[in-house]
């Protein structure tokens, strides 16, 4: 008879067997052994997330931890509704044209078209549901599948999105629109079946994104087939925008529409910039003095556990890899050193800007060199290999208890020149701040590092106004984590603009607003 121990062991060579096959949402009948099942539930290796399916967990994780669930749902949603419906589904329109825009952000209710559904929700963990719309599903030809998920094609998304969609999730819709080249990309369906509401729709829509041309062919041709077609924006407002015709990624159209439509609520919680200080050098010097507490609570907020007299030790340089194996194997003070290596970096594009440098120009050219000083020491340690250092990643993330899944591998690739060519064009410090930091961590360009890297480059934008150096306190992390939250799954920027803003204003007024622990 088997030991405990011997079916433990068996019940995870198991899992490990699904998950090589890249079995995501386990169904109790890909591991119909219920003993198995109840032992991994039991030490946390799997959860239930529906009656007789599960994920797989990380038993490290705490209660109320959500990171699993978020970094699986898609691929389990696939799963789960393969095994419900075969291939007789697709998702709804409005949820199609969503991810058709680049928005993987998880959903509070995803809305799945299928004849055999039942009009429910089935209740998911942490109050996300999937409701099953019973209702006919588009033709073949009106239907794409990627990543495993049957949706809307772009064209029929944007036909059949509903109005609330121009006003919920605005950017969304107008980086979708800015994706059709041609209006008989959508004519053909919406000729043949009289769509004269949803075509005078879309037509505002165009002309409301600065494509005319597709809005006048849908009118014209509407008219012509003696349609009576009434033309409305159903825009609330119309942006100081001209998306380029020749730009093919949905990505970098987005990236573009959140930052002139977030632009003025950044503006508006934010002071005002002092300019930059004539006195270079003390401007400097009061870096220098701040590194350790910044160091401190940078490093806190991703969990690193390191001490003031840890940081303060590395940058006096009495730190030793050589000659101390303590100093040169553990992750926290290879993160410890790193930073310091990656603050002089930063440091010295900071004297390049105050210097009239372009604050994005540089940052452009120099944070590949802050990411390799941040994870240098690591490499030289052998905790990592030196191919980690050659730029962006190359696989997919996840962010820790997020909603907002970080765009893929090719996306970034569009999104990053795009920001970085909207710091060079911004003139307002403000907003460099505000969305040079939140766009970065949205992107998610690496696979580590960052949220350190989002703050390196929001004091070199802080430099660029004249604004001090500026700490986000450890203590505030929940605060600070909800708000890149809400810019990331809501588009509401607001709150983040806020939170960065009262912090800089303690700092302009010379009000410590982070401490570090006593010892």
């Amino acid at each position: 008879m088997a030991t405990p121990r011997e079916r433990f062991v068996e019940a995870l060579t198991f899992l490990k067997g699904l998950q090589e096959k890249g079995v995501v949402g386990i169904h109790t009948t890909d591991m119909p052994n219920a003993k198995q099942r109840q032992l991994l539930v039991k030490n946390g290796f799997i959860r239930e997330v529906a009656k007789g399916w599960y994920i797989a967990t990380n038993p490290v994780e705490i209660a109320g931890e959500t990171t699993a669930w978020y970094s699986s749902y898609w691929e389990f949603i696939v799963q789960f509704l393969h095994h419900k419906y075969g291939d007789n589904w697709c998702l709804s329109a409005d949820q199609s044209l969503l991810l058709h825009a680049g928005n993987w952000s998880v959903p509070q209710q995803l809305i799945v078209r299928s004849p055999d559904g039942n009009n429910k929700p089935t209740p998911l963990p942490h109050n996300t549901s999937l409701f099953n719309m019973k209702t006919d599903i588009p033709a073949a030809g009106q239907i794409i599948t990627e990543k495993g998920i049957r949706m809307y094609s772009l064209q029929t998304s944007l036909i059949y999105t509903g109005v609330t969609a121009y006003t919920r999730n605005a950017i969304d819709v107008r980086a979708a629109l800015s994706m059709i080249r041609d209006a008989s990309e959508l004519l053909p369906v919406l000729l043949e079946n009289g769509h004269t509401t949803l075509a005078g729709r879309l037509a505002g829509a165009f002309r409301n994104i600065g494509r005319s041309k597709i809005a006048d062919q849908i009118v014209d041709t509407f008219k012509q087939a003696d349609y009576d077609i009434r033309e409305e924006d159903p825009f609330e407002t119309k942006l100081e925008l001209k998306l380029s015709a020749r730009e093919r990624s949905p990505y970098a159209n987005r990236i573009r529409l959140m930052w002139v439509q977030m632009r003025e609520a950044v503006i508006a919680n934010f002071p005002p910039s002092p300019g930059i200080h004539a006195d270079h050098e003390a401007f400097l010097k009061d870096i220098d003095e701040i590194y350790i507490t910044d160091a401190y609570h940078s490093l806190s907020i991703e969990r690193y556990r390191v001490t003031p007299d840890l940081i303060a030790k590395v940058s006096s340089g009495e730190w030793n890899a050589g000659e101390n194996e303590e100093d040169r194997k553990q992750r926290d003070t290879m993160a410890a050193r790193g930073y310091y290596q990656a603050f002089l970096a930063v440091k010295n594009s900071v004297k390049e800007i105050l210097e009239g440098a372009n604050a994005g120009t540089q940052a452009d050219m120099d944070h590949g060199k802050w990411y390799r000083q941040l994870f240098d020491p690591s490499v030289e340690a052998g905790l990592l290999k030196i191919a980690d250092l050659a730029g962006y990643r190359n696989h997919q993330v996840y962010i820790g208890n997020s909603k907002h899944v970080p765009l893929n591998v090719d996306a970034l690739r569009d999104a990053m020149p795009t920001l970085f060519e909207l710091l060079e064009e911004e003139e307002e410090a403000s907003v460099r701040v505000v969305l040079g930091h939140f766009i970065f961590v949205f992107i998610h360009p690496y696979m580590d590092g960052n949220g350190r890297m989002g703050r390196f480059l929001m004091n070199a934008m802080l430099a660029s106004g004249g604004y001090p150096w500026t700490v986000i306190p450890v203590e505030r992390r929940d605060e600070y984590m909800q708000a890149l939250e809400s810019a990331s799954v809501n588009q509401d920027i607001a709150p983040f603009a806020a939170f960065l803003g009262y912090l800089v204003n303690q700092g302009m007024k010379g009000t410590a607003v982070a401490q570090l622990p006593h010892q």
